[in-house]
């Protein structure tokens, strides 16, 4: 079954090769996205518990993707944020961490790891992987 998936990316370009990717690859179905904090957090907020992944770029058109973050720490347990982006630092990292990030990855060099973190979400309902080989 397909994740709920809301994409948080002012890029053009990147959002559409994004959105391709992870509906050939990953089992996600994106339903919507934003470019900016303001148009993220309504649509989440409305949509409370109607879906499963966000996946937040941080420099937006107006605003950030840590106000989005900051604004999704009540989610429910199985609503999964994670961040994408090009200044994946070690300080970004534990901001993102302590504003409820499940996840940070590089947009230039972690896109394979994304795609696997996707892969390894389950949506609610459905038995985790068996991940004991």
């Amino acid at each position: 079954m397909a994740l709920i998936t809301y994409i948080v990316e002012d890029s053009a370009t990147i959002r559409e090769n994004l959105i391709s990717t992870l509906e050939e690859i990953a089992p996600v179905k994106v339903v919507g996205f934003a470019e900016t904090e303001q148009e993220a957090s309504l649509w989440l907020s409305i949509n409370n518990g109607n879906w499963q992944l966000a996946i937040v770029d941080l420099f937006l058109k107006e605003g950030s993707g840590l106000g989005v973050l900051k604004g999704c720490q009540s989610r429910k347990p199985y609503q999964k944020v994670i961040v994408l982006t090009n200044y994946a630092t070690n300080d970004i990292r534990r901001r993102c961490s302590e504003l409820g990030s499940d996840a940070v990855f590089d947009k230039s060099n972690e896109l394979d790891q994304l795609l696997e973190y996707c892969s390894s979400v389950t949506a609610p309902g459905e038995a985790p992987p068996d991940t004991m080989h």
